[in-house]
């Protein structure tokens, strides 16, 4: 499922013009790096992406999210942002 997720990710953030730099998730969360223009609404971003991986995630695997899952959603409200701004990307761990 994270390979299928990482693939719609980078599609919508390749859509707005950014790059999705790194994914890694566990059972109960996933963790993104990625850029984005300025001109993207980092909230408006974050809830198109959940809405349209929930769907076509659960679309995927539904098999194996019926046994997990009641409800037709798969991500919950919430959800983190942290900026790092012009940091370079070794000082934010990414190489």
């Amino acid at each position: 499922m994270l390979a299928s997720f990482e693939r719609q990710a980078k599609e919508r953030c390749e859509a707005l013009g950014g790059r999705l730099l790194e994914v890694n998730g566990e059972a109960d969360h996933i963790h993104l790096l990625l850029e984005l223009p300025p001109t993207v609404a980092l909230a408006d971003f974050v809830n198109a992406l959940k809405t349209g991986t929930s769907r076509r995630l659960r679309n995927e695997f539904k098999e194996h999210l019926a046994s997990v899952y009641k409800k037709p959603v798969l991500w919950s409200r919430s959800y983190c942002i942290l900026t790092c701004g012009g940091a370079p990307l070794e000082i934010i761990g990414y190489s």
